[in-house]
């Protein structure tokens, strides 16, 4: 067990998930807290890096393209403050940050995680329902069946006299979610299936305005349109997958169609060539153990783990 203590949340690794704990200072973003505990699973990282920093360091899980519905509803618009996979570490832990990076790393390394392929069904379940937002011109929530906006006397009157605005979740195609910068509004839309006319926020029927002034730093909308994602078929799951994810499925690879065992009756790893198997993986953690002691040189590792590699 890796694990890394710090006033911004814990985080800790036990070979095979990332365990994100948010912690209880006011100082933590509000996001965070609302999201509460975050499992990651090893299959869903594609790396970690650590970033010294004269008054902090900061670490960055980075996930895997697809495998998290709050990263592919959030679009690359979260900031490091309500980032749940960025750690603000503070200086007399900077060995620490760098051990547990090192770690993380040697775990991809030895099961083999295609870290540059990108998701075809999301790893991570998403926030837990129901959820309520409260926007500039009225509220919507969802329970995981039903999206529900209702409108405030602020709406416009295209929006407010059409009363209450429910959608099911086969009804809809996706949400977009734009993040309230400055003075610029941003918007929590609703994208029903089938061809619409693409109004401005203010008017779309499907769409809850988010007050700049206001709203600009509480990003905590963006957990409803991860819930309503995480929900909706992956974007780029194959045509014959199940509408809904199963964040607890099969690793790729493992399952009865895998080409590994596919047909033959055995498990896979089985038999000599999986006996061949996890002994390599076994002499590349002693390897990585003999290089942390300072057993090995920098180089003599490299060199070593790499004749290994070469067996697999």
């Amino acid at each position: 067990m890796t694990e890394i203590l710090q006033r911004a949340g814990n985080w800790t690794f036990d070979g095979g998930t990332v365990r994100i704990v948010p912690g209880h200072h006011k100082s933590v973003h509000r996001l965070r807290r609302l999201l509460g505990e975050v499992a990651v699973p090893l299959e869903a990282v594609s790396g970690i890096a650590y970033e010294p920093g004269r008054r902090a360091g900061r670490l960055r899980l980075r996930l895997r393209h697809g495998a998290d519905p709050l990263l592919q509803a959030a679009g690359g618009r979260l900031p490091d403050a309500a980032d749940p996979y960025s750690l603000e570490v503070e200086p007399d832990r900077a060995g620490v940050a760098e051990y547990f990076t090192d770690e993380l790393r040697n775990a991809l390394l030895l099961e083999q995680v295609p870290v540059a392929e990108p998701c075809d069904r999301y790893l991570l379940p998403g926030p837990p329902v129901p959820l309520t937002v409260q926007g500039t011109d009225g509220t919507a929530s969802f329970d995981g069946d039903l999206v529900r906006i209702d409108w405030n006397w602020v709406a416009e009157g295209s929006k407010s006299s059409a009363g209450p605005r429910t959608l099911a979740l086969r009804e809809l195609a996706g949400v977009e979610w734009s993040p309230a910068v400055g003075l610029e509004n941003g918007f929590l839309r609703f994208r029903p299936r089938g061809s619409h006319a693409v109004l401005k926020p203010d008017h779309d029927p499907n769409c809850l305005v988010l007050w700049g002034v206001r709203q600009a730093k509480d990003v905590s909308s963006v957990l409803l349109a991860a819930a309503v994602t995480a929900r909706l078929p992956h974007p780029s799951a194959p045509a014959s997958a199940p509408a809904l994810p199963s964040p607890g499925g099969p690793r790729p690879g493992t399952g009865a169609d895998s080409d590994s065992g596919s047909g033959s009756g055995k498990e896979p790893g089985s038999g000599p060539e999986g006996a061949d198997h996890d002994a390599l993986l076994r002499r590349l953690r002693e390897l990585g153990e003999l290089h942390r002691e300072g057993v090995l040189t920098e180089e003599e590792f490299t060199a070593a783990k790499q004749a290994v590699l070469r067996r697999f």
